[in-house]
């Protein structure tokens, strides 16, 4: 996890600080800002990727395409552009971005009581050829990725190998449709820590 900084926040979204990454996944997991992002292709499917199988939380499932956090001041279309690039090396552009989820927020727990504590807005991410065919994962991040229809997404939703973030968010993009006819949400719903 390197020397990334977190963003720390109180229960209305609001930042209230800072902390190292690395030293602040544990048993007490404070409240910190995130995202989800879900590539999309010309196609219809979605990118889906496992987690590498010595991260410190949640190795080995399989998930959405990628996920973060914001740095300070950094804004929700800079993190995941940055974050695809570091997980998938995908240099997708800043047009083809969709909010979807802004009030998105849960809290898991791993067997061996490491927990995360998030409020992670969901975003769709259009990507077509030449993108969509140059995903270059990075190992130290990712052990597998595979484009799916949604049905299969659905599905996996349904296993125990998916993250538990993953299986909540799918359940709520599943009435929205399709992921090619997934809405926009209001930017004004984002939390005041998280700019578009």
């Amino acid at each position: 996890m390197g020397d990334e900084e977190i963003v720390l926040l109180d229960e209305a979204g609001a930042a209230v600080g800072t902390a190292p990454k690395a030293s602040s996944h544990h048993r007490a997991t404070p409240y910190h800002l995130a995202f989800s992002c879900y590539l999309v292709d010309d196609a219809g499917r979605v990118l889906i990727t496992q987690r590498a199988h010595d991260k410190p939380t949640w190795p080995s499932v399989w998930t959405n395409s990628c996920c973060g956090h914001p740095a300070p001041g950094e804004t929700l279309r800079g993190a995941v552009l940055r974050r695809l690039g570091d997980e998938l090396g995908v240099r997708a552009g800043a047009g083809g971005f969709t909010l979807l989820l802004p009030e998105f927020s849960y809290r898991a727990e791993m067997d061996n009581g490491v927990t995360e504590f998030e409020r992670c807005p969901v975003v769709r991410v259009r990507v077509a050829p030449p993108e969509a065919g140059t995903v270059r994962p990075n190992p130290v991040e990712v052990a597998a990725a595979e484009w799916r229809t949604w049905d299969e997404c659905l599905e996996l939703a349904g296993r125990p190998e998916a993250s538990p973030w993953y299986r909540l968010q799918v359940e709520q993009l599943d009435p929205l449709g399709i992921p090619a006819d997934w809405p926009a949400a209001p930017t004004s719903l984002l939390p005041p820590a998280l700019s578009w």
